[in-house]
């Protein structure tokens, strides 16, 4: 888009840009998203940005209405496969806040500086002002959905100290996290106290097909880290996580479609979430993961447009707009399952799984890590992947090489093409792949795995 069909966005309060980009208004200083609803400012006031960061950096502070933080990432980044792309899932994983800009540089194989210019070329920010953005939305989370101390809240968003912390929340916010913390309801604070989870809202651009997301994960849950509960358009997928610092139990609520507006353009919405971490400093982290999981990020608009030129898919498309790809909540664990299958699975996860310290009904264990795996099951193709996951030899984090990680997956002993597509796409949320096989015309991309999606979906039917 040129900057004159972004102001047209702006114009026409456009959800379906939100988190492609943002605004800005130099005679007030604040920056939102495509759809605010506050009066359209004129066009020689208006600046674009890539990212909130970058409008962060030029000065200007999130508007309070629209609440630029809270809208679903950028789709660009679950297609790229360049740098900035996995610098931009590694980023949002908080690898930053965890090893900072010289771990993010060696995970993506370049140094320091050229991941520097690379983001701050493109995206008008470099890794630090990124993450530094991402942190004060976490905190903003924590500091109106939770009853922790303001001190707490500064270490657990990634911050280094409450100075850094006072002077970020009164930059993007221009308000002390005091003020935050009073702005929001206070039965809605108190409902959220540490010991209750932390709720939250995962947004969505565009329609969401959540019945067909939770029918898979109801399919594929594994006893003892999965659950889906409740009656369907009502459903609720939990799951255990093993975080960086920690664990933790998450929840996600199926909420029904949400209908058309009267000019036919779907507004988007959510789906409620509530988590408990045994150290908050995983929320960044776990929120990711989720919307990973969910494919949350996602734009449907792009997918459902050139799905919907090929006559075989047509129908299918028209039946279920915004259709997703679910992707995987912790990608090595995914990758063990899609070889082993449902059952074994659940066998792995009763023998080797570490049980929960606070086990919360049925969820009782984290599934095992790949090394324990190895060593407890070395033998056949099993024994290699997860020996391989576990020494490095296949990455599949968010800023895997996903063609790099594919070679790595083929060279395991015993590993098909079959389940290395499905790894791919779950585990890396690759949005083009295709199994093995003639029957996936090149006509389809960069969506074919959305396709597949679809084509499963009408033979359930």
């Amino acid at each position: 888009m040129d900057e004159d069909s972004r102001y047209e966005a702006v114009r026409s309060r456009d959800g379906r840009f939100d988190g492609e980009f943002f605004f800005a208004v130099e005679t007030t200083g604040i920056y939102c998203r495509p759809s605010c609803p506050a009066v359209t400012p004129k066009r020689r006031n208006v600046r674009f940005f890539a990212t909130a960061a970058a409008a962060q950096g030029s000065g200007f502070r999130a508007c309070r209405r629209c609440r630029p933080d809270a809208v679903p990432g950028s789709a660009e980044w679950n297609v790229r496969a360049d740098v900035v792309g996995r610098a931009m899932r590694l980023i949002g994983d908080g690898v930053v806040d965890r090893e900072g800009v010289t771990g993010l540089a060696a995970r993506l194989g370049y140094s320091a500086r050229q991941v520097q210019r690379q983001l701050t070329g493109e995206l008008g920010a470099g890794p630090v002002a990124l993450a530094r953005a991402q942190r004060a939305h976490t905190a903003r989370v924590l500091v109106q959905t939770t009853e922790l101390p303001i001190t707490e809240i500064a270490f657990a968003s990634g911050f280094a100290s409450v100075r850094q912390f006072n002077d970020t929340i009164r930059d993007v916010y221009a308000s002390t996290p005091s003020e935050l913390r009073e702005a929001a309801p206070r039965a809605g604070r108190r409902a959220a106290a540490p010991t209750a989870g932390i709720p939250l809202r995962l947004a969505h651009r565009g329609p969401y097909q959540a019945g067909a997301v939770f029918d898979q994960l109801a399919d594929e849950a594994v006893d003892g880290v999965e659950e889906v509960s409740g009656e369907r358009g009502r459903r609720t997928y939990r799951r255990t996580l093993r975080l960086p610092h920690g664990t933790g139990i998450v929840s996600v609520g199926e909420r029904p479609g949400v209908a058309r507006s009267a000019s036919g353009a779907h507004p988007g919405g959510w789906l409620d979430a509530r988590l408990h971490l045994t150290d908050p400093r995983d929320l960044t982290t776990a929120v990711g993961r989720l919307r990973r999981l969910f494919d949350l990020d996602a734009d449907p608009y792009a997918v459902d447009e050139r799905l919907a030129d090929d006559e075989r898919l047509a129908p299918l498309v028209a039946a279920r707009p915004g259709l997703r790809s679910p992707g995987a909540a912790d990608p090595e664990e995914l990758a063990v399952r899609a070889l082993v299958g449902r059952a074994e699975a659940e066998r792995l996860v009763r023998r080797y799984g570490k049980a929960l310290d606070a086990p919360c009904g049925s969820l009782t264990r984290l599934f095992p890590e790949p090394g324990v795996l190895a060593e407890a099951e070395p033998d056949g193709t099993l024994g290699a992947l997860t020996a391989a996951l576990a020494d490095g030899a296949v990455r599949l984090d968010p800023g895997a090489d996903r063609d790099e990680a594919e070679a790595a997956l083929l060279a395991v002993p015993g590993m098909d093409a079959g389940t290395v597509a499905v790894i791919r796409t779950r585990a890396l949320g690759d949005p083009d792949v295709a199994p093995p096989g003639p029957d996936v015309p090149d006509s389809w991309r960069p969506w074919r795995s959305y396709a597949l999606q679809h084509l499963r979906a009408g033979e359930l039917d």
